[in-house]
């Protein structure tokens, strides 16, 4: 059995790595820009990258990536592949995720390769608590974090949880073939885990209120003004409002979801002004 770990430098790939290296499974790293020897490169936009990353493996962790989805699923298919693991979202799960930027792509990954002749395993985290981290530079530099709905809530689950749901679906043949929503310990709102980080390293951390557009300009440099739009969309509508959780980390992993505090201790020297 070799495992082919797409996205390797992401943090659930990396987590997922760490986890078959203490197991002692064999796996492939891959990635669209390789940082060393051992990983081999697999952009899932180039359909060229498929057959030599796929070549003698058995299952893939993949994230979701639309746009050679299909080309994807052949070469899967023509080397063998017998499992897919897809990393995808519980965007998916919303009325509007067929017109929704963020979920869109999401969907049509999941929709392909359901259609296909490969057992594929859909594991859908809500928000994940590494999106804390664009919080990371107003936070060291001592500028307020600008919120444009501080009230929203969300569930954030570390990484650690994906990465060990996704080893249990990828040995346990089970536990494979189905779809499971992944959600942190808890509903909180982002001025809950503003809190919860101040806490931890220390500081106290100021907030601004900003308006929606306000918020979009400042991060019309790093986020599209679709996805901004949509993320906003999101956001007020679960303003004051707790999200539902799931009991899937626990089925899963054997344990419930980490909490958003565990996340911030084990990530406080990135919030910690240098």
């Amino acid at each position: 059995m070799t495992i082919l770990v797409t996205g390797s430098r992401g943090a659930v790939a990396q987590r997922l790595i760490a986890l078959l290296d203490a197991r002692g499974l064999p796996y492939r790293a891959a990635s669209s820009n390789p940082q060393d020897p051992s990983t081999i490169r697999c952009d899932l936009t180039d359909p060229a990258d498929f057959a030599a990353a796929l070549d003698g493996v058995t299952s893939v962790f993949l994230y979701a990536a639309a746009a050679q989805i299909e080309a994807f699923i052949a070469a899967a298919t023509a080397a063998g592949v017998e499992h897919i693991v897809l990393l995808s979202s519980s965007s998916v799960l919303a009325p509007d995720a067929a017109t929704d930027i963020m979920a869109r792509s999401h969907l049509d990954v999941e929709t392909a390769l359901l259609a296909s002749p490969i057992r594929t395993t859909l594991l859908r985290p809500g928000a994940f608590a590494g999106n804390a981290q664009a919080w990371a530079w107003p936070i060291r530099s001592g500028s307020p974090v600008s919120l444009p709905y501080p009230g929203a809530h969300n569930d954030p689950i570390h990484e650690e949880d994906v990465a060990e749901a996704a080893l249990a679906v990828l040995t346990d043949p089970g536990l494979a073939g189905r779809a499971y929503t992944l959600s942190g310990a808890e509903s909180v709102t982002f001025a809950d885990q503003i809190e919860v980080l101040a806490r931890v390293i220390g500081t106290p951390i100021a907030v601004e209120h900003v308006t929606g557009d306000a918020w979009k300009a400042e991060m019309a440099d790093h986020v599209p003004a679709d996805y901004a739009d949509a993320l906003l969309k999101w956001w007020r509508s679960n303003d004051g409002t707790p999200v539902e959780l799931t009991d899937h980390v626990r089925v899963l992993t054997g344990h419930g979801p980490r909490s958003f505090t565990t996340w911030a201790q084990d990530h406080a020297a990135e919030f910690a002004a240098g």
